[in-house]
């Protein structure tokens, strides 16, 4: 039936407003920007989406370098996960029953909802406080202070009490909508509830009587038993065949009798979570020998798994230690060695210790089985331009070309094709792509000065000025609106991991 709230922003709006935080995040380096992470992280969220009944809505998926237990989502479909809660959960089932829950706030426009009601309350909580302090400082004396402080504190206390009912009485409904996107996706309906389970444990292992103890997600989204038996029970609606989750679609009265049309999903794909979890837990590190350090605490404890071994040899080649790297992908057994990550992580480890022919012939092979990958590409034009020739730099631009119309939106993708463009030797597609880079990681004002900057060079041809023109009016708005809110691409210096 519509809300109220939805005329308080357009989803273009929206869309914007999202795509400016993450803007923000990426500038102080709060993101993991990986390429394999990212299509993987998409890839599991997107099949949510294509269960979901608004195909039209824009979603977009994205890791967050912390490990505290946290997710969150916000305007625009824009869907974040905190490393610590993928190191948390066991199954690629529970990840998905989080971003069923973070889906369905956007779905149902709870966070839409969210701030209509903190403008709502605003006003008369407002008036509340002015009232309170009008009243401590006719009585005059130090009392006088202590009351406007206490007005001031109370009003804030109740705006956030407010807020706090709000987001739990939207709970039970992100849930619902989760868990149906979930059964419809193909996953395990009863994951959000499993891994409710293992966010209840992670507090009380975590008890200690410091706020700071507490996952993050459980502040804003608290587990009780009451919770966990509910979803418990929406689950059950959701058991069918094993493997399968079945969907009624509703009666249809063009078909006879009872017949109704149904949809099944079968679970029993591969998944690359494993893998996934171990990238993530070697690169969330803070450095590449803590990762390292962590493999071997689990090495003493027995044999490494192939996906830790893995995970090791990613930690390793964040160290520079390309030998080793290649040493513990050896150790993976037959039956994971073909795997794509590891002969992406392999090949990889060839270029950057200089074995060029071993390099080039694994990551010719792979573009050729995976010519629109994202993570191959990348990762294939990065050791190019390892080399720093000419005609590696031409090489690594016609990998990239491949992925561009994909890509655009990547940052690593923008810097990666800046640079090859100066290997090639083509300065303005270069200083295009710096741009691009630089807005996308929370510098706009900077992008549009070089693109201003570009468009004063002598040499450019018609297209070359077009496609700036073009770029220069979709930033302005962007730049004026930060402006207008007080943003500055110095707020929030960018931090060293």
């Amino acid at each position: 039936m519509g809300s109220s709230a939805e005329s308080l922003l357009s989803p273009t709006q929206q869309q914007g407003y999202g795509a400016m935080m993450l803007m923000q995040l990426r500038h102080m380096n709060l993101t993991l920007e990986d390429p394999l992470l990212n299509e993987w992280i998409q890839s599991v969220g997107h099949k949510l989406v294509a269960a979901n009944n608004q195909p039209d809505a824009s979603f977009h998926y994205f890791l967050m370098r912390e490990r505290e237990i946290n997710a969150f989502a916000t305007l625009g479909g824009y869907v974040g996960v905190n490393s610590g809660l993928i190191l948390l959960a066991e199954k690629e089932d529970e990840l998905a029953g989080v971003l069923a829950h973070e889906t369905a706030h956007v779905t149902q426009a709870h966070v839409l909802r969210a701030v209509e009601q903190a403008k709502r309350d605003q006003l008369p909580i407002l008036l509340a406080m002015l009232g309170a302090i009008a009243v401590s400082q006719s009585v005059g004396g130090s009392s006088a202070a202590n009351g406007t402080m206490a007005a001031v504190m109370g009003a804030q206390g109740l705006m956030v009490q407010r807020q706090i009912n709000y987001t739990r009485g939207r709970e039970a409904e992100a849930d619902r909508v989760g868990i149906r996107l979930l059964a419809r996706a193909g996953y395990s309906a009863d994951a959000m509830a499993t891994f409710f389970e293992r966010m209840q444990n992670a507090l009380r292992a975590n008890r200690g009587g410091d706020r700071e103890e507490t996952p993050d997600y459980l502040l804003t989204h608290p587990v009780t038993q009451v919770r966990i038996a509910e979803a418990k029970e929406r689950a059950r609606a959701y058991h069918s065949n094993a493997g399968f989750a079945v969907t009624t679609i509703g009666n249809n009265p063009l078909l006879p009798g009872n017949m109704q049309v149904t949809s099944s999903t079968h679970t029993g794909q591969a998944s690359n979570f494993e893998f996934a979890k171990e990238r993530i837990r070697a690169l969330s590190a803070d450095t590449a020998a803590l990762a390292i350090k962590e493999y071997n605490d689990y090495g003493a404890a027995g044999a490494l798994p192939d996906a830790k071994r893995y995970g090791m040899a990613v930690a390793q080649i964040r160290a520079a230690r390309y030998a080793d790297a290649l040493a513990s992908l050896d150790k993976i057994s037959t039956a994971n060695s073909h795997h794509a990550w590891v002969e992406l992580a392999r090949a990889e480890a060839f270029g950057l210790s200089g074995n060029v022919a071993a390099a080039d012939a694994a990551f010719e092979g792979l573009v050729s089985r995976m010519p629109n990958s994202q993570p191959v590409a990348l990762t294939c034009a990065q050791v190019l331009l390892r080399r720093n020739s000419k005609a590696a730099g031409a090489r690594a631009q016609a990998v990239l070309r491949t992925i561009a119309t994909n890509a655009a939106d990547d940052p690593t993708f923008q810097t990666t094709y800046a640079r090859a463009n100066e290997v090639a030797g083509d300065l303005v597609r270069a200083g295009e792509a710096h741009a691009e880079a630089a807005y996308l990681t929370g510098n706009p004002e900077a992008a549009l000065l070089q693109l201003h900057t570009l468009k004063a060079r002598p040499d450019l041809d018609y297209y070359a000025r077009a496609r700036i023109d073009a770029r220069i009016a979709a930033m302005t708005p962007v730049v004026l609106e930060l402006r207008r809110q007080g943003f500055k691409d110095w707020d929030g210096p960018q931090r060293d991991r």
